[in-house]
């Protein structure tokens, strides 16, 4: 069974038609890339997955999207439960006012979590997890603040992971980067797939080649075509596709 099913989404902000029946499955343990030139619904159809768009006034939603099987939209959903699942991380690293260490444990304390020893592994677990624990270990109780843009991001990633969710929605994680913390971020999600479902949408098209499984290229709130990466980036189906790719698009 598919970890993410999506079924004949629509999406309206207001009357503005941002996804045309969208249908796509992907898989568990699996790295998704989402391309397409800005404003085609890639980051609306990203933030659906944890209900992010629930905090906009006036949108409107048909069709489904289960995980593991369940309809997260279905009435008597507990969002609070769902966001513990899906994982979000977005463009700019976004550390809270607080110290390294406490930056991770948050979520684990918000969720009821008080056992310290619990919290100080999950800690040291998920900043290993996030190749940041040799760089900070010596500095947990410093502002977050003090960290590289690279190291934020990095240690934004081990708070969404520190409470054990099962996907991780990246929103252009990479894109206020240097090439160095880039590629680690890369590093990074080819490594954490083998525990995570992840999706990530971006702009660099070399990005999407190296680290993800499965592409699906959008134009217009459209899926225009959702494959093996290999087979996007060398033999598309569509020509839009194929001229987005090449960059002789617009």
């Amino acid at each position: 069974m598919s970890k993410i099913d999506i079924q004949h989404v629509d999406f309206y902000y207001g009357s503005f038609h941002a996804l045309k029946n969208i249908s796509m499955s992907i898989e568990a343990n699996s790295v998704v890339a989402f391309i397409g030139p800005s404003g085609c619904g890639k980051t609306t159809l990203l933030r659906l997955i944890n209900r992010m768009n629930d905090l906009i006034d006036n949108t409107r939603l048909s069709g489904k999207i289960l995980i593991d099987g369940d309809d997260i939209y279905q009435k008597g959903v507990e969002v609070d439960r769902l966001r513990k699942n899906v994982g979000m991380v977005f463009q700019r690293p976004n550390p809270f006012p607080k110290s390294i260490y406490e930056n991770v444990a948050y979520g684990l304390r918000v969720n009821g979590i008080h056992n310290e020893k619990f919290i100080r592994q999950r800690v040291e677990k998920t900043l290993r997890d996030a190749a940041l624990w040799d760089e900070v270990k010596d500095k947990l109780k410093k502002s977050a603040f003090e960290l590289s843009g690279g190291q934020q991001q990095r240690l934004c990633i081990a708070r969404a992971m520190a409470i054990a969710p099962s996907v991780l929605l990246m929103d252009e994680p990479a894109s206020a980067l240097d090439p160095i913390s880039t590629a680690k971020i890369e590093e990074l999600v080819r490594e954490l797939k083998k525990e995570y479902t992840i999706i990530i949408v971006t702009h660099n098209m070399q990005q999407a080649a190296r680290i993800s499984d499965k592409t699906a290229y959008f134009y217009l709130g459209k899926m225009v075509e959702y494959d093996n990466t290999k087979i996007i980036f060398t033999n598309p189906t569509e020509e839009s596709t194929q001229n987005y790719i090449t960059g002789r698009f617009g």
